[in-house]
């Protein structure tokens, strides 16, 4: 089987695909990517909970019975690598494979089928790739990282120079419920003294952050989320207090969930090991006197793809890349997008409208979005934006400032009633970012209306302030542009930035 796809216009193609197979204690995974970039772009993604580490505590063995569905899985995998054209293939397996007398063996099948090496990951190296998978997820994250497999659990510590020197323990859910032989109390015992001799890292306030990566607390965290109506159901970057993080996983400490509110959102297969991770997750939290929970999507396969960037991609800001690979396949000038970040920067410059370096980065983000619904009638175009918006698979940005971005180009689009925008978007927004998010709609608005969303026009139109009032001059070459459509959308902008504003060159 193989493949001959011509590129594809919703594509970015050149360096990919790329396949990584992920053979961890509880599950086995393949993901394509699109390519090699800042934030990849899953093209395929697909699990099969093998449970390789079932009893390899006990026996110190794979089973048989769960290599050979594994080893079914991966001839599956194979064909898809195959059919997808996959430039690359990386191989990774963890606790599991690295722990059974009979890995060696089975990484031996792994090769012959997939024909590329197997990468076994010893404790070290899966904290590390851990955190570098959060360093790819996040903007400049700090705190501790912690991924809990089905065989162990890694802690490392993240600051501004990336990972530090990571530690794995015996408490992966497969292999802490095994050892507790199912108990509750017994599985809390055992992590206790797993965890008594860890130097916590001295983490100043504001820093005493805990990232959470693997399916099981990925799985608890989806729980808390559907049992709190949170408005948006994206895990990544979804944040709970420690405080109210250490009162949840002490409520759902049951075998099986059972009895647990919105239990049925959590998988059959991971009821069983969500109350370990919560127990794990407990003592965690209270040790290192957390100071907030946030889930991540990313973790060791990301981590491992953004170790093969060079240092000037792993430094570009992840939202900003993601934006304009947006703008790149669906906006009518993405020139007119880099225009527009140009543009308002000037007017914001003008204006002296105070931001964070967080808050210019949403707005050029915004900028790359603002056209990105064109293709959709006039009268759906906020409502299809902010969708994608909201849900959009980005990395490097809390939900308050994916709300930003989705509600100031639904303002765009939509115009400025507070009414219009979705109530679901509005319990996401500080109300800093609310403000700001009107000010670059109106700005948008405007810029739209001067340059029909295309290239070549905004940087002919100059702005300046005279004594109170905000110019914005036409010149002679533009004053055709000027009408009383523009004028009524100046107005608007006016209002919301509260400074009277003249357009010179015009009627």
């Amino acid at each position: 089987m193989s493949s001959n796809h011509q590129p594809a216009r919703g594509r970015l193609n050149g360096t990919g695909p790329i396949a990584v197979v992920d053979i961890g204690s509880n599950s086995v995974r393949l993901v394509i990517y699109e390519r090699k970039a800042r934030t990849p772009t899953m093209l395929f993604n697909e699990k099969l909970l093998a449970g390789l580490g079932r009893g390899v505590a006990a026996t110190g063995q794979l089973a048989d019975g769960s290599v050979k569905i594994a080893l079914a899985e991966l001839v599956r995998f194979r064909a898809l690598i195959q059919h997808t054209g996959c430039q690359e293939i990386y191989i990774v397996a963890t606790a599991a494979t690295r722990d059974a007398e009979n890995g060696p063996d089975f990484v031996e099948d792994v090769e012959a089928i997939l024909g590329a090496p197997v990468r076994i990951l010893d404790g070290n190296e899966e904290a590390y790739f851990s955190a570098l998978g959060v360093t790819a997820g996040f903007w400049q994250p700090r705190g501790l990282v912690g991924d809990m497999g089905g065989g162990s659990l890694e802690l490392v510590e993240i600051d501004g120079n990336g990972p530090g020197i990571g530690m794995t323990f015996p408490l992966g859910g497969l292999r802490l419920s095994e050892m507790a032989g199912g108990s509750i109390a017994a599985a809390r015992d055992i992590t206790e003294n797993a965890l008594k001799d860890f130097n916590w890292p001295e983490l100043p306030p504001g820093e005493r952050t805990f990232y959470a990566v693997g399916g099981t607390w990925r799985s608890l965290g989806r729980l808390h989320l559907m049992q709190n109506k949170y408005p948006l159901h994206v895990m990544h970057n979804y944040e709970i207090s420690a405080e109210e993080a250490i009162a949840f996983c002490r409520k759902i400490a049951v075998p099986d969930l059972e009895g647990i509110e919105r239990a049925e959102v959590v998988s059959k297969q991971r009821r069983p090991l969500v109350p370990i991770g919560a127990v794990v997750l407990e003592q965690v939290l209270s040790a290192m006197k957390a100071e907030r929970l946030i889930f991540s999507a990313t973790g060791v396969r990301e981590g491992l793809l953004h170790a093969q960037l060079p240092p000037d991609m792993q430094a570009q800001d992840p939202v900003i890349e993601a934006a304009r690979e947006l703008c790149e396949l669906r906006a009518r000038s993405p020139q007119h997008a880099e225009e527009l970040i140009a543009w308002s920067d000037t007017l914001f410059k003008v204006l002296s409208i105070e931001e964070t370096a967080n808050e210019m980065r949403l707005r050029h983000a915004a900028c790359l979005l603002s056209d990105i619904g064109w293709r959709a009638h006039p009268d759906y175009r906020g409502e299809q934006s902010l969708n994608i918006i909201s849900n959009a698979s980005f990395v490097g940005l809390d939900h308050a400032s994916r709300a930003y971005l989705a509600a100031a180009v639904f303002y765009r689009h939509q115009g400025l009633r507070e009414g219009a925008l979705s109530s679901l978007i509005r319990k996401l927004f500080t109300d800093r970012l609310r403000i700001r998010g009107k000010v670059l709609g109106a700005t948008l608005r405007v810029a739209s209306l001067l340059s029909a969303s295309m290239s070549g026009m905004l940087p002919k139109v100059g702005i300046y302030k005279e004594d109170d009032k905000l110019i914005l001059d036409l010149g002679p070459d533009l004053a055709d542009l000027d009408g009383e459509r523009l004028r009524k959308r100046i107005a608007q902008l006016s209002k919301v930035i509260e400074v009277p504003i003249t357009v010179r060159g015009g009627i």
